[in-house]
């Protein structure tokens, strides 16, 4: 079960390339192609310190962005299984950044994740957001979080090659 004020919606999986990831215990397997791979975008960089720890200690694959244009444009190179953005990020605030993501057919089966410390949850899920979390961000209730955006996309995947 999901924390109180995240939301979960369907998703579907698009092919990914394995960019050789390292095993680690708890990361959820996708097809046998390795470690989850896991776009921050912040631009604080102490909270990218502290999600890089969390989300690195559960096992998952992270890469970091400060701005939204940047983040849209590594989503589309590398293609992550999910994209965790604060809203208030420059160049392109996080839910345009959704907006785009879910937009385009390349990227619009990456699971977001949306976080800020603005009550923001509906606007989130108007623009495309997979989830939505408060911050501060308890490692806890972000590595569930990610957890359960990952085992359904797994569980979407499974039954569209069935």
């Amino acid at each position: 079960m999901l924390p109180e004020g995240t939301t979960v919606e369907s998703m579907s999986v698009s092919p990914r390339a394995d960019l050789g990831k390292r095993k680690m215990p708890h990361a959820v397997e996708l097809s046998g192609k390795g470690k989850a791979i896991i776009l921050v975008v912040d631009r604080d960089p102490h909270v990218r310190e502290l999600e890089a720890h969390f989300l690195h200690q559960a096992g998952y694959s992270v890469g970091f962005e400060q701005n939204g244009d940047g983040a849209l444009e590594q989503a589309r190179k590398i293609m992550p299984d999910i994209v965790i953005t604060e809203i208030l990020v420059p160049t392109m605030d996080g839910l345009a950044l959704c907006r785009q993501l879910k937009a385009d057919r390349r990227t619009r089966d990456i699971a977001v994740l949306v976080f800020s410390i603005l009550a923001a949850a509906d606007r989130a899920r108007e623009a495309g957001a997979d989830a939505f979390l408060l911050k501060p961000l308890g490692e806890h209730t972000l590595v569930n979080t990610v957890q359960q955006l990952l085992e359904a996309r797994s569980a979407r995947m499974r039954r569209n090659t069935t």
